[in-house]
């Protein structure tokens, strides 16, 4: 069962080159990741887009994501509405388009 988690961001204005070499050069290669993905979703606005093999697979691999998130958290901003920097969430997909 294919699992996707979707991560959104406030980068910091001027921060953007920055936000995204912390995820290049195989800095995001995660173990169980089978593909990541970055968008630009508005000005400032990101979102990371990444597909796992398994739930498990990608709870294993948190330490890792949280390691990386670690060395660019200074370049985000808070979202607001107690979201913090990050607005994550993830599951299992329900219907394959």
């Amino acid at each position: 069962m294919q699992v996707y988690n979707v991560v959104k961001f406030k980068v910091k204005a001027g921060e953007e080159a920055a936000f995204l070499a912390a995820h290049s050069d195989g800095k995001a290669k995660w173990p169980g990741l089978e593909r990541g993905v970055i968008i630009k979703t508005g000005e400032q606005m990101f979102c990371l887009i990444g597909t796992w093999s398994s739930q498990e697979a990608m709870v294993a691999a948190r330490p890792a994501m949280l390691k990386t998130l670690d060395s660019f958290r200074a370049l985000l901003e808070d979202q607001g509405g107690g979201k913090g920097i990050t607005d994550a969430v993830s599951g299992a997909v329900a219907l394959d388009l």
